[in-house]
Parts: structure tokens; sequence; C-alpha cells
């Protein structure tokens, strides 16, 4: 992780609240007639910690917890859609957050982090090391936002639903990843104030579920904006709560060819980094 040392510090740790391993993956997975093992995809603790530089310890602990798709891992979902690099440039005084889920592996579930207060449990814990790093000066938790990629959505679903933190949870991005648990972030929309975007592609399989949801919130009155990608301007991000988006790219783009994710970012409730 030394390629990252100009944006900020990098730690890795292996949390007993991490994700993996759990119970309903002690005999691995089967997909598509072929098997993935507990000991290669589901024994895996491990968190990536990503401080960006100029971070500034608060009253409240500020985190983006980012949650990957099928078939990735956190080294490769670091390279490929240049998270620590979106991230330092979007100057955002918080810490990234990447748990491992399923690794490499086609598979949504989201082990601890669906349980009750499961996801309460990682933030204290990644607290709690932090306050004894002396990273941190309170142990409050302030505000989360949760962006997911692809198969990362149901394990986000399930964190709204009974993570613990729900409260804390100030916005979510979607990037091509409304798959399913519409209920579940229907319910989070409906009460709770946080801010939704949904960025959806033509072939990536979340096109009809986007639409689908727009058309219930146009017959339940609830206010929304649609924008095509190529139209999108930061003042749409900045003021509007709810947002779908529909981009020209092709599913592993949407997070980082426009710089997404950084986007997003700069566009949040977040402070900035002075």
């Amino acid at each position: 992780m030394d390629s990252y040392k100009q944006y900020g510090e990098v730690l890795i740790s292996e949390l007993s609240s991490a994700p993996f391993p759990h119970q309903k993956r002690m005999n691995g997975h089967t997909y598509g007639n072929k098997s993935y093992s507990f000991q290669e995809h589901y024994n895996d603790s491990t968190v990536l910690i990503f401080i960006p530089k100029g971070y500034k310890p608060q009253a409240k602990n500020d985190f983006v917890i980012h949650f990957h798709g099928w078939n990735n891992n956190v080294d490769s979902v670091l390279g490929q859609f240049k998270l620590i690099e979106q991230f330092s440039e979007s100057r955002k005084n918080a810490i990234l957050i990447v748990p491992q889920g399923p690794k490499n592996s086609p598979d949504s579930f989201g082990g601890k982090l669906e349980d009750e207060n499961g996801f309460r449990n990682l933030i204290n814990e990644i607290v709690e090391v932090f306050y004894q790093k002396e990273i941190i000066s309170s142990k409050s938790i302030g505000d989360i936002i949760l962006p997911g990629h692809s198969g990362g959505y149901r394990v986000i679903s399930y964190i709204l639903l009974r993570g613990g933190l729900t409260e804390n949870i100030k916005e979510v991005f979607l990037f091509d990843g409304l798959y399913g648990q519409i209920e579940k972030y229907t319910h989070w929309l409906d009460h709770f104030t946080g801010k939704f975007i949904d960025i959806y592609t033509k072939n990536g399989g979340t096109k009809d579920q986007s639409e689908n949801l727009m058309e219930c919130f146009k017959s339940w009155k609830i206010p929304y904006i649609f924008k095509n990608e190529i139209d999108l301007l930061d003042d749409v991000l900045r003021n509007n709560r709810i947002i779908f988006i529909y981009s020209d790219l092709e599913h592993n783009d949407v997070i980082h060819v426009r710089r997404q994710f950084m986007n997003y970012l700069k566009a949040s409730c977040l402070e900035n980094i002075k």
C-alpha cells in the first residue's frame, strides 16, 4: 500500500466485526454449479481504512464505507476504481473504510453486516482502534455515507434496515446496483431524511428496477430528479435529495471514468478539509 502514501495513510486491519467469516458461509457458496470454498472466499476479515492527508479529528467522526460487488476484493477495487485517489481529491474530512465482502465470489451476501446491529459493531470496533492509536480524539460517531457498486446494494439495504446506526446515515450512492431490496431503500427514504443517488446503465441489469422505482415515487408524489449523466451538473447533486442518473457507460465504468465517486462526495454533506 506504499503507492498510496502521497494521498494519506492506509491501514489494514483484521476485525472481529468484519463481514466475514459468517456462519451462513461456513460451508462456502455455490453459484452457477460452481463452488466457492469458505477458506478461499469467506474467511477474510480484512477491513481497509484510509485517512486522507490533512484530516483533522473532530468532536464527531465522519465515515464513508464502500461496498464492492461480485468477483472482487479490496485490492482489486482500489486499483480498478481509483477509490483512494478519488476520495483524496474530494477533500472531505472523513475516513474511508472498505470492508472485504465475499472475496472473488459471485455473491451479494453481507455477512455480519446483515445481522442486527452488525454495522454498529463494525463502526464501534473501528472507532475503538482509532481512539487507541490516537488518530481520533473522540469516540462519537458523526455522519456516514454508504456507497456501493453492483452487488454491494444488498448489504447496504440491510444496514439501513437494522444495522443500528440508521440515524447517522446521511447519504447512499448506488453505482449500477439497484437489483432489489427496493422495500428497504423505500422505507429508509420514507422514514429518514437521507440523500439517495442511483446511477444505472442500459445493460447492467438495474435499468428496470430504477425506472420502476421512479414510477412508484411519481405515483406516491415523492419528489425526485432524473438526469442523463452527460447533462449532470454539480448543482443537481448538491441541491436534490433523490437523484436518478442514467449513464451511457458500461457497468464497471460508473464509479471512476467520469470521477463519479469524487463528484458525489464533493457534493455531499461532509465537511471539507481546511
